[in-house]
C-alpha cells in the first residue's frame, strides 16, 4: 500500500484538506458592511457549504487510500473528490467577490485549496497506470 506513490499523494490532499480548515486563503473588507470592521480572513470554515465539502475532500481522499485492493473503486472516489476539489475553487473565489477589491488580498496559504485538485489528478494518474500494468500482466498470463 505505502509503496505506491498515488497512496503519498492521496495522504497529502488529506492532510492538506484538514489544514484548509485552518488556514486562512482570503483576507479583506466586505461589502456588505456598513461600518468597516477589522479585517475578515476567509478559511474552509467560513460557511456550511466550504466545511462540508472541504471535509468530504479530505475524508474520501483518506478513505481511497484504503481501496487499493479495488483500483476502480479507488479511482471513482479520487475522480469524485477532484471534482469536488474543483467546486472547492470556486467557492472560494465566489467568497472573495463579495469583499472590497482595493483592500483584500489572496494570503500565501491559498495555494494549499490550489495544490488539493493538482495532486489529486497525480493520485488518479498512479492509480490508472497501476491498473493499466495489471491488465498487460493478465494478458501476458
Amino acid at each position: 500500500m505505502i509503496q505506491r506513490i498515488q497512496t503519498i499523494w492521496l495522504l497529502l490532499v488529506s492532510i492538506l484538506g484538514i489544514l484548509s480548515l485552518k488556514t486562512s486563503t482570503f483576507s479583506g473588507h466586505r461589502i456588505k458592511d456598513v461600518i468597516p470592521k477589522p479585517v475578515v480572513f476567509v478559511s474552509g470554515q467560513y460557511n456550511l457549504l466550504l466545511i462540508v465539502t472541504t471535509t468530504a475532500v479530505a475524508i474520501t481522499s483518506f478513505i481511497a487510500i484504503f481501496l487499493y485492493k479495488n483500483r476502480r473503486l479507488q479511482l471513482r472516489v479520487t475522480i469524485f473528490s477532484f471534482l469536488i476539489s474543483i467546486l472547492i475553487l470556486g467557492l472560494y473565489y465566489w467568497q472573495s467577490q463579495s469583499f472590497i477589491s482595493e483592500e483584500s488580498t489572496y494570503n500565501l496559504t491559498a495555494t494549499i485549496p490550489l495544490s488539493v485538485p493538482v495532486l489529486l489528478l497525480l493520485a488518479a494518474r498512479g492509480i490508472w497506470k497501476d491498473e493499466q500494468l495489471v491488465k498487460s500482466a493478465d494478458r501476458l498470463r
